[in-house]
């Protein structure tokens, strides 16, 4: 069975719309976006997102009426803890943040190349 995401890990109202619009315009296999976490160079963690086609069993998973459905695995959870996962237009660019993120693994809270959750 899947756990509901922690309060702990917010994900933003601009956000989830963000990926809703995303999931609607995905392949029909696709049914949520996965967050990750990677890296750990001299450069710290990085945090992104992609298309996902399925969840584990072992993954939380945030879902709401609206069409959202945002999995993370357990592993990544663990550095995303009191993270917030924001979605940003200033009008000439637009990607997803990820703001307060895990400061002892270090990382920048940049999401590189998930502007479209690709």
């Amino acid at each position: 069975m899947n756990a509901i995401l922690p309060e702990e890990l917010v994900v933003t109202v601009p956000a989830r719309a963000k990926i809703v619009e995303l999931l609607k315009e995905a392949d029909t296999s696709i049914d949520s976006v996965r967050i990750f976490v990677s890296g750990g160079g001299c450069g710290g963690m990085n945090y992104g997102m992609t298309f996902s086609e399925s969840d584990e069993n072992r993954d939380s998973v945030l879902e709401d009426e609206g069409g959202c459905k945002v999995v993370v695995d357990p592993i990544a959870l663990c550095y995303l803890q009191g993270a917030e996962v924001d979605y940003v237009d200033d009008g000439v660019n637009t990607s997803f943040v990820f703001n307060n993120v895990f400061k002892a693994v270090g990382g920048s809270g940049a999401c590189g190349g998930c502007g479209g959750a690709h």
